[in-house]
């Protein structure tokens, strides 16, 4: 990782091995890695969500019988991740809309300096 790479702040939610395959905990890694680089990911690995506030995006993991869902936020000194979850219908679930928007307010506060230092911080 370089000095100029983002840091991943977890929120909630894990990529391991299970529930993930371990190829598709690779691929979620990758990706994690790319954005940490400050790469702009698109579909069909990741799509904008707007509906849960501006920087906000889903990555698209397809596992062997499941579709995963990493719901982050790109800010300027870190990839935020509020969600980790096994997507079953065509569109996201409300209570995980909710759910991350909640998250970011929390983490956007006038405390936010001390979620981040308070959360674990990982790397690739």
């Amino acid at each position: 990782m370089s000095p100029k790479d983002k840091s991943l702040v977890w929120l909630h939610g894990e990529v391991k091995t299970p529930p993930f395959s371990s190829e598709a905990r690779l691929e979620a890694g990758f990706l994690l890695c790319r954005l940490q680089t400050g790469e702009k990911i698109s579909l069909p690995h990741s799509r904008p969500m707007k509906t849960i506030g501006q920087r906000c995006h889903e990555l698209r993991i397809n596992d062997e019988d499941v579709t995963w869902r990493i719901m982050y936020r790109i800010d300027d000194d870190a990839i935020v991740i509020a969600e980790v979850f096994a997507k079953k219908t065509q569109s996201t679930p409300k209570n995980i809309i909710a759910l991350c928007k909640e998250r970011y307010i929390l983490n956007s506060d006038n405390k936010c300096n001390f979620l981040r230092r308070s959360v674990n911080w990982y790397s690739y």
